[in-house]
């Protein structure tokens, strides 16, 4: 009827003394092979002969091994006829009551083959020979994916579309075997003598599928997780997070083409190599750049260093009146910036801004006079006319101010 279990768990040497003629997995192959036939162990290993059949033929009474990481598959045909996921050493046996055609153990891969073998199963193993094949279950690396044209998406955080060239490389697992060679491998690979399924191989016309449907899945994907509030919106994480955007990859080519409900993969890990962008978003990149760097108390913090930069320098180039300029250092700057930062208190200078201003003569008192003015408070000093035009000429040469504004400030202070 199919499988008996002689051990259970993981095999080694021990085994393979006791077992002089037994099949295992083809050797040296490499980890991008999804399917590939078992061989006489024996005959390779000096243990014994086996004259039963060729290569991946089992007939009654075979001994069989599955190593970690691995299943296993009987095929007559082209449809399957047994399966196991479960490591250990097994006898194949057409005729025993007791022999079963599906052993699995109790982990998600192993749930999932129970499920699909429900589905698909056939009644009974037929007396006539099988052909097994071992199937990776491990993490198969080094996939790749790659745009020749820019790929767009709607982008949360810059709230607009953005756009750029990429390429990288993912790693898939095979989750449900049933369901990947019933669903997705070629027959060709499950005849005898067939050749190995390899997902790197530039002839397997399926492994290029599976590229093509990736590469068509990346726009859904970068919108999902720049979408998503729990990455941060921000898609200069997505280089570095290979597991978040594994997952939003995933659901984009699972809602687009099915594959782990039909046909038994998932994408586990992503590695992006490079991001081109659009110039286009380059520009709006540069741009929310410079807004971060102003916004907040950073920015406040920026512009007052900004404008203190450029009243000390406007005080080294000795502009206007030089002596004037002695003395203010940065110090003198950031206080300057301070008093003009406090929004909730009146400005100790209020210009008048008016379109059509009248001229106005300055009226010069006697220095005795203007020490006896009633309106001059107790201990106030008087408005340095000349000084605070010095100050708002240094604010003019850092920018702050434009020429226009100055002008008004001037005629104001003097009346010129």
């Amino acid at each position: 009827m199919g499988f008996i279990q002689a051990i259970k768990g993981a095999v080694g040497g021990t085994l393979a003394d006791q077992w002089l003629d037994f099949y295992g997995p083809m050797p040296g192959v490499n980890p991008t092979v999804a399917i590939y036939p078992g061989v006489p162990m024996g005959t390779n290993r000096g243990r014994g002969e086996n004259y039963k059949g060729n290569d991946n033929v089992i007939t009654n009474g075979s001994k069989i091994i599955v190593p970690e990481g691995t299943g296993l598959v009987t095929v007559q045909e082209g449809a399957i006829t047994g399966i196991i996921t479960e490591p250990g050493g097994y006898i194949y046996n057409n005729q025993d009551v007791n022999s079963k055609s599906i052993f699995a153990g109790d982990g998600i891969i192993d749930s999932l083959v129970k499920s699909s073998w429900e589905k698909f199963k056939f009644g009974g193993i037929p007396a006539a020979n099988q052909l097994i094949f071992y199937v990776n279950l491990k993490e198969i690396p080094n996939n790749k994916f790659g745009t020749q044209s820019e790929i767009y998406w709607d982008d949360a955080f810059f709230g607009t579309q953005v756009g750029a060239l990429t390429r990288g490389t993912y790693s898939l697992r095979i989750v449900d075997p049933i369901l990947f060679i019933k669903n997705f491998v070629p027959v060709k690979y499950l005849t005898s003598g067939a050749s190995l399924f390899d997902f790197q191989d530039m002839d397997n016309d399926a492994s290029e599928q599976l590229f093509n449907e990736v590469v068509s899945s990346l726009s859904a994907a970068f919108s999902m997780y720049t979408n998503d509030p729990s990455k941060g919106n921000r898609i200069s994480k997505i280089q570095s997070d290979q597991i978040g955007f594994a997952q939003s990859l995933s659901a984009a080519v699972e809602e687009g083409y099915q594959w782990k409900s039909t046909r038994g993969l998932e994408i586990v890990k992503t590695a992006i190599v490079s991001i081109e962008y659009d110039e286009d978003t380059k520009q709006l990149m540069k741009d929310v750049k410079a807004a971060d760097a102003l916004a907040g108390s950073r920015g406040d913090s920026f512009m007052k260093q900004s404008v203190a930069r450029g009243i000390q320098a406007a005080g080294e180039k000795g502009g206007g009146n030089g002596m004037a300029f002695m003395g203010m250092g940065m110090n003198a700057a950031i206080n300057t910036m301070n008093a003009m930062g406090q929004s909730n208190e009146p400005s100790s200078y209020q210009p008048n801004f008016n379109q059509n201003p009248q001229p106005q003569q300055p009226v010069q008192k006697p220095v005795q006079q203007q020490a006896q003015d009633p309106g001059q408070a107790a201990g106030q000093q008087p408005v340095d006319s000349t000084a605070k035009l010095i100050e708002m000429k240094k604010l003019l040469d850092a920018g702050v101010i434009t020429e226009e504004e100055f002008k008004k400030i001037r005629f104001d202070l003097l009346g010129i």
